[in-house]
């Protein structure tokens, strides 16, 4: 027990909280799972958190029990808010609920001018890939997250620390690998969710970089997608789209016209999103 608050399967049936497909609700309601997710963002105490879609609940009683000054969810599905409302009653000042779509957040906003949040969330499946790509590209940087740890389908998360040369490297690794520090810090059962997803998920953690390296977020995804569209190109055919000369620019920045998109570190990346 991590509190005094009821079982999450009583609160999910007081207030007929069936997960819906359509959200991508996956709940997680054991409470020993939900703490060893916030306590791997690291000490929470005198921290604020911003947590997307929290559903019954558990993971949020888990952050605040873990100490966070302060914690503000965002959650798209009304039926949730009543469970929500009484963990805010059990935590006076110290929750706050916003009932919204997390895509259309301005993130920014939620916090005083120049404080920092510790992003933690069990996203849902159907747009965690958008809303990652979102805070990677987030203005102005450094921005107002100052780490996250998030919850993916397990090859997303391979996608998103994959290295040049391995199976998962494309454009989302770039996008990741160009802001932030990435890893995964641990595996999780289908077993562990009601329903049970049909493939593992994966916690990860992500640490921005404080100065990366100059670049437009539109030209990086504009390059790594040509140069991922067929990744079994050589660049010189792959970036015709994008490059006028691909051949002469490859040659300029000592890059190997007849290297393959997977080869190519996120530094060499940016240098050809720079040209644009």
């Amino acid at each position: 027990m991590i509190d005094t608050l009821p079982p999450l399967r009583d609160v999910m049936m007081r207030h007929d909280l069936m997960p819906k497909k359509s959200l991508g609700q996956n709940f997680i309601l054991d409470l020993n799972l939900t703490s060893k997710i916030a306590l791997s963002a690291g000490s929470l105490k005198g921290h604020h958190v911003v947590e997307i879609g929290p559903g019954p609940g558990g993971l949020s009683r888990a952050i605040l029990a873990a100490g966070a000054k302060h914690l503000t969810v965002i959650e798209h599905d009304r039926r949730c808010l009543s469970a929500l409302k009484e963990i805010q009653d059990h935590y006076p000042d110290r929750l706050t609920i916003i009932e919204g779509d997390a895509l259309e957040i301005e993130y920014n906003n939620l916090l005083p001018i120049g404080g920092k949040a510790r992003l933690i969330a069990n996203l849902p499946y159907n747009i965690a890939t958008p809303l990652l790509t979102g805070w990677l590209k987030s203005e102005p940087w450094p921005t107002w997250y100052s780490s996250m740890t998030l919850m993916f389908q397990r090859e997303v998360a391979e996608r998103i620390v994959a290295k040049p040369t391995e199976k998962h490297y494309g454009r989302l690794a770039i996008i990741a690998g160009w802001r932030c520090y990435s890893s995964i810090l641990f595996d999780i059962s289908p077993k562990a969710f009601t329903p049970p997803p049909k493939v593992t998920s994966s916690v990860v953690y992500l640490k921005p970089i404080e100065k990366p390296l100059a670049c437009e977020a539109k030209a990086l995804e504009r390059v790594t997608a040509a140069a991922f569209q067929q990744r079994r190109k050589m660049l010189r055919a792959s970036l015709k789209s994008v490059f006028q000369n691909p051949i002469d620019m490859l040659n300029m920045l000592n890059i190997e016209p007849t290297a393959r998109a997977e080869t190519l570190s996120v530094e060499d990346f940016i240098l050809l999103a720079n040209q644009l």
